[in-house]
């Protein structure tokens, strides 16, 4: 769609221009990692070992910072915190011997980590 612009509003129509274009970018942006985050936690809460469910169960998202151009989301377990880190890497047992981990944050961190760049390239392209 072509505007007529005078020569001397050159200047102000293509800064505007550009930011509504980056106003645009950013929500897209802020739409994939909201998007990616609540697939990494999908992906934990059906990776999870469960012995009674509750591990699963425990793991939220939320924001944890905003800006106008940017968003920073967390993956966290809500009250079963304390195993997070045993069940991912193992650990050793009182008696001698060792755990075997069960990975399933790290490759969880990873699809989403893959999804938000193509959600982010799919939506810069498109426009």
């Amino acid at each position: 769609m072509a505007k007529k612009v005078a020569p001397d509003e050159l200047s102000d129509a293509v800064m505007k221009e550009l930011k509504e274009y980056a106003k645009l970018s950013a929500e897209d942006m802020k739409d994939a990692v909201k998007d990616a985050a609540k697939t990494v936690q999908s992906e934990i809460k059906s990776n999870a070992p469960s012995k009674t469910g509750r591990y699963a169960k425990s793991w939220s998202v939320k924001a944890t910072k905003e800006t106008a151009n940017a968003l920073e989301m967390t993956v966290y377990s809500r009250d079963r915190y304390q195993i997070a880190h045993l069940l991912e890497h193992g650990h050793a047992k009182r008696g001698g011997g060792r755990v075997a981990a069960i990975p399933h944050i790290a490759p969880a961190e990873e699809a989403g980590e893959k999804e938000l760049t193509e959600e982010i390239t799919r939506s810069l392209g498109n426009e």
